[in-house]
């Protein structure tokens, strides 16, 4: 009998039953939001990686010109690829020709091409937006990624810091509310070391000692001013940390004059020799280490190729790959690429139409990040672009996505909840690891 036809008692009563199954069937079933954000009905995605080497390339690195080139455009009224491309190690899918130090690397390497996000106009929203997987709150400073490893992992050895910077450091880098505890260590230097961790020449042993006593008298009265203050407490035990890397084990680290002299060659410049540094940083024990271009490295724009800009861009792409190829090498002869993930990340991409300059202006709705080793599926490309690489059109990957993929790379439970003060934060904003990347 169909329901419109009952008596009202009856059709209340039926009504009152449909009402009650649908409520126990929410119960019983699980939330599509839910399922997705903690994965509790699938085995959670783990790799095998043990350390992390984030390659930053400020200013916006054009993925047209780079990892996915199309057809050629003429740097002025046609639109296209800066470039000619060259086949990879990877059948069928080509890089830039400024790459051939890389391309035949690359089935250790994973393209993902349609990385996207919406804010496009801002350097610094968008830097901070990779660093972190999220927008800005107003009531919250979320965590970069490099201090959620630091929080999840710490590191892998005694004297040794989880988390390094090499480069320019903001916000972005920051720990946020997991505090200072879990901020990184800065390298302005690369023979040298941290600032602050090697002692003045005219600053003996004893001098130091008594200098170290009194910090300690200091430390205690301000602790006991401002009891129960966590922050004081991590200020403080960052502090005391710092002593313990000051000693000779962690220093002789920067030391690379201990590497042969043909490996440094190979890495190439600065840029380079700070990828080599990297790969002694993680042998040392440190988890998660971030390395950058200079800003207005080379050709006077940095990544950032508006207007001439983009005439001197293949300096930095082959300075890139000479460095790039030479680290996955490196890291494979010294048996440790399977247990370290490498990363190449940049704030958005480029259009492949030019401005008036010669240039390309901003794009994040599409552009290409790297992942290499980390005991991944390599030898792959995930997602697809049109034929100037401005839409997506098959496997679009989100910033969250992204983050979820790293962490779970490095064993992290990306849906895990970290808690700022009594409010839980789930470490990725509902990102899913991409599955094709984990066996």
């Amino acid at each position: 009998m169909n329901s419109e036809n009952l008596p009202p008692s009856t059709r209340r009563d039926f009504l009152k039953r449909g009402l009650g199954a649908a409520a126990l069937a929410s119960l019983t079933q699980p939330d599509p939001l839910l399922y997705s954000a903690t994965s509790t009905q699938q085995p959670r995605l783990s790799g095998k990686a043990e350390s992390c080497i984030f390659i930053w390339l400020g200013g916006g690195a054009s993925q047209i010109d780079m990892f996915d080139p199309k057809q050629r455009g003429d740097g002025k009224k046609k639109a296209g690829s800066y470039y000619a491309s060259i086949e990879t190690a990877i059948p069928g899918e080509n890089v830039c020709e400024h790459l051939k130090h890389t391309a035949p690397l690359l089935d250790r390497c994973v393209l993902l091409r349609t990385v996207s996000h919406d804010i496009e106009a801002q350097h610094g929203a968008a830097t901070n937006l990779v660093h972190t997987g999220r927008k800005p709150s107003e009531t919250l400073i979320y965590p970069s990624i490099g201090s959620i490893v630091s929080h999840q992992l710490g590191p892998r050895d005694d004297g040794v810091p989880p988390y390094v910077v090499m480069g320019y450091p903001n916000i972005a880098r920051d720990p946020g509310f997991l505090g200072p505890k879990h901020g990184y260590v800065y390298l302005t230097q690369l023979k040298t070391g941290p600032n602050g961790f090697t002692r003045p020449p005219d600053v003996g042993l004893e001098r130091q000692k008594r200098r170290e006593a009194l910090l300690v008298n200091w430390q205690k009265e301000y602790q006991s001013r401002n009891a129960g203050d966590k922050n004081v407490q991590d200020v403080i035990d960052v502090s005391r940390e710092a002593f313990r890397m000051a000693g000779p084990s962690f220093m002789s680290v920067f030391n690379l004059d201990r590497e042969p002299s043909s490996l440094r060659e190979s890495y190439g410049s600065e840029f380079g020799q700070r990828c080599l540094l990297a790969r002694r940083l993680v042998q040392s024990g440190v988890r998660f280490v971030e390395v950058s271009f200079n800003l207005n490295f080379l050709n006077g724009t940095g990544w950032d190729t508006h207007n001439e800009g983009q005439l001197k861009q293949h300096l930095l792409i082959q300075d890139l790959d000479k460095a790039f190829a030479t680290l996955i090498r490196d890291l494979e002869n010294q048996g440790i690429l399977d247990k370290t993930l490498l990363v190449i990340a940049t704030e958005f991409g480029r259009p492949a139409e030019f401005d008036s300059g010669g240039g390309r202006g901003h794009q994040s709705n599409s552009f290409t990040c790297v992942l290499g080793g980390g005991g991944l599926r390599t030898g792959q490309v995930i997602g697809k672009t049109d034929e100037l690489s401005k839409k997506i059109l098959e496997r679009k990957v989100t910033l969250p996505d992204f983050h979820a993929t790293i962490h779970s790379a490095l064993g992290i439970n990306p849906h895990k909840k970290l808690y700022a003060g009594d409010r839980p934060v789930p470490i990725t904003d509902f990102g899913k690891p991409v599955r094709e990347l984990f066996t």
